[in-house]
């Protein structure tokens, strides 16, 4: 089963975009400096960065952890939303990516409202949590290691107030998987299923699968 294309038609995609437009200087042109540095191209796609945007804006996001910085795409979109008193803390282990990511975020003018946590998140994750404080944080993005989805929530769930958002990007689909692939199909398939359905089940939060890109969770923290 060819998994290439995002779980919606090609055609939806380009009328979305259409009706939206591009997400303006620097994001439209952030992926082919990406492609031209040789970052791979998974970053999230233009709708889920708008999805991004508006959430962030409806948190008034202050504090905000990303974990998989990339190109800074997604950072860059959550910025946009956020409170402009905000503060991004975005966790990468290629330090080449978080480079690049460095760079974007100095270009765009909000370079003193990042801290790019270098290293795996599973390694640094829990310092971070600790800096932060319980209740601490307003929305976490989840953009990284599939089968570790579980293991960062269980750290930084504490961090989130009661309000704040917890969004896992690739929720029912990769390049390469799909959720409606038979169970045990594929290490990333299996970890996501069983992610999706322990966020539901968490009486903590109340969550919504959307079917934007690859499937986005979006959680609540009661």
């Amino acid at each position: 089963m060819n998994h290439a294309h995002a779980p919606l038609p090609e055609i939806i995609n380009h009328y979305v975009n259409s009706v939206h437009g591009d997400n303006g200087p620097p994001l439209e042109s952030l992926g082919r400096r990406a492609a031209d540095a040789g970052l791979p191209a998974i970053s999230v796609s233009h709708a889920v960065g708008r999805i991004l945007t508006l959430l962030a804006r409806l948190v008034d996001a202050r504090a905000t952890v990303e974990i998989g910085t990339l190109g800074g795409y997604s950072g860059l979109c959550l910025l946009r939303g956020m409170n402009p008193a905000g503060r991004l803390y975005t966790v990468e282990i290629n330090e080449s990516h978080a480079r690049f990511a460095r760079s974007e975020f100095d270009a765009a003018g909000v370079g003193g409202r990042v801290e790019i946590v270098r290293g795996a998140a599973l390694d640094v994750l829990p310092g971070l949590a600790s800096r932060l404080g319980i209740a601490s944080t307003d929305l976490v993005f989840i953009d990284a290691v599939k089968p570790e989805y579980h293991r960062y929530f269980e750290i930084i769930a504490p961090c989130l107030r009661p309000g704040g958002l917890l969004i896992a990007d690739n929720a029912l689909s990769s390049s390469t998987w799909s959720i409606t692939d038979p169970p045990g199909s594929s290490d990333d398939r299996d970890a996501m299923d069983r992610f999706n359905r322990a966020i539901a089940r968490d009486p903590a939060f109340e969550a919504v699968l959307l079917t934007d890109g690859h499937g986005v969770l979006v959680a609540r923290r009661r």
